[in-house]
């Protein structure tokens, strides 16, 4: 029941994305953009209403007397945030802080539902524990119950905790407490205007879609108004090509204090799904390859694949946080064999959510990424210099 449920709501939300990007003709899809672009005007005038209540302190936010950092998007998905957070997370750790990362668990299985209801009707929510899915020095908890990003964070860094809830002002209690954090790491946090305090905002932006499709949602994929970047001390340009003057000249209208960095995410090896064997990226050089992802823009994906040398014969896509099936994984290795395949290749993100298989016809790697400085990377280090030694 819950994989039919899920297949469903999948597939409405890649219905929504084609009526959004407007690669979706006729006259449902022109009635469904019409629909949703008047509740993106509503949309836009709740976010307003809302920043500005925060602003004037007529809604309460709270501080927790350290310093919060938030990584996070003007638009929904895509922009390559995790590996930008772990970078922050490594260099803040490295310089000497004890960081936690606070996230909300996004598609995160959540608890029984029968639990939910008991505690919300015994006001238990404050005093339900964060879910603890590293302690710095162990991971605690699988990619289903901790949610894709968390999971992937904790996998990568084993000296950072890292917490799921959606409470971060509580999140942010329980890492001062019970583990001595002097430094908060919000993962998708630049809405989240409850936790403020000593804040610094990092924004990241794609530089193949900057602004998304330039409306709100639901319409479009900006979660506020682009002149909302306003707000942020640093801004990343990912995916970056070199060629950004005009974007760069965007940016400074709408916030000619922040400091600007261009990056790119850097393949570093292949890693095999299931026995955790490395390989040089020279293993995909005149390979016919297949690529399987579920992840909010594959294209960029299997671009680097060819980048990297290989004939890309077959790619099967899913909706972004897809949780694969067994029989779906040998579909793709039955269509990869018949296009003669030599290898199917996945993220990082898409591999910790795969299934055991029974049979390996095709040896399966997922790509390791790390962030890489084009541009700004003194304005990288200010960054850290100014949250390590205010």
């Amino acid at each position: 029941m819950r994989e039919v449920f899920r297949n469903w709501t999948e597939h409405i939300e890649t219905f929504v994305l084609e009526v959004i990007f407007e690669e979706r003709g006729g006259f449902a899809a022109s009635i469904t953009r019409t629909g949703l672009l008047w509740l993106s005007k509503l949309f836009t005038a709740i976010v307003k209403l809302r920043w500005f209540l925060y602003d004037k302190r007529i809604i309460r936010d709270y501080t927790l007397g350290i310093q919060v950092i938030t990584v996070g998007n003007l638009t929904v998905g895509g922009t390559g945030k995790t590996p930008v957070v772990e970078k922050f997370a490594r260099e803040l750790q490295d310089a000497g802080r004890k960081v936690a990362i606070l996230s909300r668990g996004y598609r995160s299985k959540p608890p029984p539902l029968h639990k939910r209801i008991v505690n919300k009707l015994l006001f238990r929510t404050e005093s339900v524990p964060p879910r603890i899915v590293s302690d710095g020095k162990s991971l605690l908890l699988d990619s289903e119950t901790a949610g894709d990003e968390p999971y992937m964070l904790a996998s990568n860094l084993k000296d950072v905790v890292v917490l799921v809830d959606k409470d971060r002002v509580k999140a942010g209690r329980f890492a001062i407490e019970r583990f001595g954090c002097d430094t908060l790491l919000l993962d998708d946090g630049y809405q989240y205007w409850k936790l403020a305090g000593r804040r610094r905002d990092i924004v990241l932006i794609d530089r193949q879609q900057p602004f998304g499709n330039e409306y709100m949602l639901p319409r479009g994929t900006l979660r506020e108004p682009e002149e909302h970047l306003s707000r942020a001390d640093t801004i990343f340009i990912t995916k970056s090509d070199g060629n950004t003057a005009e974007l760069r000249a965007r940016i400074a209208r709408l916030n000619p204090d922040a400091g600007i960095i261009e990056c790119v995410h850097h393949p570093m090896y292949l890693e095999d799904l299931f026995t955790g064997r490395q390989i040089d990226l020279d293993h995909l050089k005149g390979r016919r390859v297949a690529s399987l992802s579920g992840i909010a823009q594959p294209e960029s994906f299997e671009q680097s694949l060819v980048k990297q040398g290989a004939d890309l014969v077959y790619s099967k896509r899913f909706a972004d946080h897809h949780r694969f099936s067994q029989q779906e994984v040998l579909n793709a290795i039955n269509r990869s064999k018949k296009r003669q395949a030599e290898v199917v290749i996945t993220t990082q993100k898409d591999a910790v959510r795969f299934p055991k298989i029974d049979r390996r016809d095709l040896p399966i790697y997922f790509m390791r990424v790390e962030i890489r400085i084009l541009r700004g990377a003194d304005d990288f280090r200010d960054c850290v210099r100014r949250i390590c030694f205010r």
